[in-house]
């Protein structure tokens, strides 16, 4: 058996490399090993649970400035000794995080294969979103292999002309976390929500999810946003808002100046996937800069609106799953107000990142990388 690291710091990372993980545990000749990086204490652990999951090493610090350089002072040593240590045949890192960036540095350094999951993710402008549009962009020069969700990935990557690795469209693997985490149905953890959910079933109404974190929205673009569900809430009685808060003491400071009065918006603390998952299903409508969010509530009929200028993620907007309105207080409303209206849905089984089957295409993807020398063709399958 062969080890396959799997390296993850945050909670996005975790769900989209869970899948993965339990599909090599079932390959006859390779293993994974998930890679705690420290990034954001215990969010791992909680993320990786649902799917029964732990990781095999963490790569604990204390952090004092939060700051990137002292991230990475952190991490380029560790991950440099853990690599050496256990001699993996592949280091697989997902999306554009510091974790992922790191991890195809120290990799690249000892001469093992990149795998990069979730790749060719293009915004072309490196401040939007920042640094992660940076990130993206510099593990593409280090990877063997480019696991991309979907063909539009697949075509930024090839247009980079990048030196060498295989380019491979296999879908998300956030639509498999997703899919196997709603199949389980399990009842909602967070107290907020088990409100929540008690007060739709007694009294009726809609929920509408709101979550706004990135830090090019921090400060004006916010109060426009939180100023847009304030209003939207007041014209739609039977609506109930859900928002999870970010950790920021700033941000949530922000939210809760805002929104912390109104008698119809729920301030939570971040959910746990599963009740995201559960929070996702029910909502009539969904308000969000995440990108995982994009990815995730087409396959449960929700409509999004994109509370950022610009995304990575077009394919949603083209399939008519999103609708990109940025952070401007009137955009929101005027499509939010149509879509409640309207009571729009999006069609099942439209969602444009996959169909479930992702990290199973990425296993035989690693596996074909392993079992030859790396191949300078590009590669695609169906996604």
């Amino acid at each position: 058996m062969e080890e396959v690291l799997l390296l993850v710091g945050t909670r996005p990372e975790a769900v989209k490399a869970a899948p993965v993980a339990l599909c090599l545990a079932e390959h006859p000749h390779l293993r994974p090993a998930i890679i705690h990086s420290g990034q954001h204490a215990a969010m791992v652990e909680q993320a990786l649970a649902p799917f029964g999951l732990r990781p095999d090493e963490l790569l604990s610090f204390t952090r004092t400035t939060g700051g990137q350089p002292e991230l990475f002072a952190h991490l380029l040593p560790a991950l440099d000794e853990l690599l050496a240590r256990r001699r993996p045949v592949a280091v697989l890192v997902q999306g554009d995080t510091s974790t992922a960036l790191a991890g195809a540095l120290a990799a690249f350094w000892r001469r093992i294969p990149v795998v990069h999951l979730e790749a060719g993710l293009r915004t072309g402008d490196l401040t939007a979103p920042f640094p992660e549009e940076a990130n993206r962009q510099l593990v593409a020069r280090l990877a063997a292999l480019h696991l991309a969700p979907t063909p539009a990935a697949a075509a930024a990557l090839r247009a980079e002309t990048l030196s060498g690795g295989p380019i491979v469209v296999t879908g998300n693997t956030v639509v498999d976390a997703a899919l196997r985490v709603a199949a389980a149905e399990a009842p909602a953890a967070n107290q907020d929500l088990v409100t929540v959910e008690r007060e739709l079933e007694t009294h009726g109404g809609r929920l509408v999810l709101v979550t706004a974190h990135r830090r090019e929205s921090w400060g004006a673009p916010l109060d426009e946003v939180l100023d847009a569900v304030a209003t939207l809430t007041d014209r739609h009685p039977d609506v109930r808002v859900l928002l999870p808060m970010h950790p920021n003491p700033a941000v949530r400071a922000q939210v809760v100046a805002a929104l912390g009065g109104h008698p119809r918006v729920t301030l939570t603390e971040p959910l746990a996937y599963p009740d995201l998952v559960r929070v996702l299903r029910r909502a009539a409508l969904v308000l969000t800069d995440s990108g995982g969010i994009q990815e995730e509530a087409p396959s449960f009929g929700v409509p999004v609106l994109v509370l950022r200028e610009v995304t990575e993620r077009m394919e949603a907007v083209h399939a008519g799953c999103a609708w990109l309105v940025g952070t401007d207080r009137a955009r929101i409303l005027v499509e939010a107000d149509e879509m409640l209206h309207t009571r729009l849905r999006v069609p099942l089984h439209s969602n444009p990142f996959g169909d479930g089957h992702a990290a199973a295409r990425a296993v035989a993807a690693i596996a074909d990388l392993l079992a030859v020398t790396p191949a300078t063709a590009v590669l695609e399958t169906a996604s």
